[in-house]
């Protein structure tokens, strides 16, 4: 245990807010709790202007309240011939190939982006305090410029953008899902300098990445992300409760209650205090 005068300040992050009503009970019970403090939202899910309404009255500056910017497996809010030709968002493979490639049309995706930003403010009453992308695309090659533009133009340079880059070194370290931590954050490598050579707000360790499989418990994997953190620690999470409409969305269901269940829990609060971590919002 160490001393109880330090404190180290980690920051929760709940992705998929709106993606389903049970999504949005478990983000909304853990922002209650003090649990979360920021949770970014997928605006082009049909549920939410529902679940942004009953996101409102938690919206008292104890969290961050973000765009989860999004281009795989959902419908878009528009038309995108290109990279959605069926009226679906392809797999993030299919995008990643073409983001590699240097083939997207960035005219198509910087209007879809702009279009979920709208859905945002429409929904919500006020700008967003951060963006950050579904399966981490907007950091990708040829997106995280289109990112960075959206950050410019539509929130004035205000609010924070998630960095998904990591030292190799600390993956390695914590062991977790190494190959998968380290492909993400390289592929963010170029969009990390981009941050800091234009001076944008970002956090700087990143981490959360696990495989979703339920082999190792997430009271330990939690144990785990929030070892040692530096200033500005961001830690991504996914809880939720499993109903219908998360089944039909995702693919990734019950270990989002695990999640649920661990972060709510009074044994898990006790362990973060008895370690000197103090969860907060990003100060980036």
């Amino acid at each position: 245990m160490i001393p109880s005068t330090i404190r180290c300040p980690v920051t929760l992050c709940a992705d998929d807010y709106g993606l389903a009503p049970g999504v949005g009970v478990a983000i909304r019970d853990l922002i209650f709790l003090g649990r979360l403090h920021a949770t970014g939202a997928m605006t082009l899910s049909p549920h939410w202007p529902a679940e942004a309404a009953l996101l409102k009255p938690l919206d008292d500056g104890r969290a961050d309240i973000g765009i989860h910017l999004t281009l795989t497996d959902q419908r878009p809010l528009g038309p995108m011939p290109n990279l959605a030709p069926d009226g679906r968002l392809p797999p993030l493979g299919a995008l990643l190939k073409q983001s590699l490639l240097g083939t997207l049309d960035r005219v198509e995706i910087g209007l879809e982006f702009d279009r979920q930003y709208d859905a945002f403010v429409a929904a919500f009453g006020r700008a967003p305090d951060f963006l950050d992308g579904h399966h981490h695309i907007h950091q990708l090659p040829g997106i995280g410029a289109l990112t960075l533009d959206l950050w410019w133009r539509r929130m004035g340079g205000k609010g924070w953008v998630r960095s998904c880059c990591e030292p190799p070194a600390d993956i390695l370290r914590r062991g977790v899902s190494p190959l998968r931590a380290v492909v993400i954050s390289e592929l963010g490598r170029g969009f990390r300098h981009l941050l800091e050579r234009k001076g944008v707000p970002h956090n700087r360790s990143f981490r959360g990445v696990y495989d979703f499989s339920g082999r190792v418990p997430f009271a330990r994997l939690l144990e785990t992300f929030t070892h040692r953190p530096g200033p500005a620690t961001l830690v991504m999470c996914h809880p939720g409760l499993v109903d219908a409409a998360l089944r039909e969305a995702d693919s990734l269901t019950g270990q989002r209650e695990e999640e649920y269940c661990t972060l709510r829990s009074a044994g898990a609060a006790r362990a973060l205090a008895e370690r000197g971590i103090v969860l907060a919002k990003l100060k980036p």
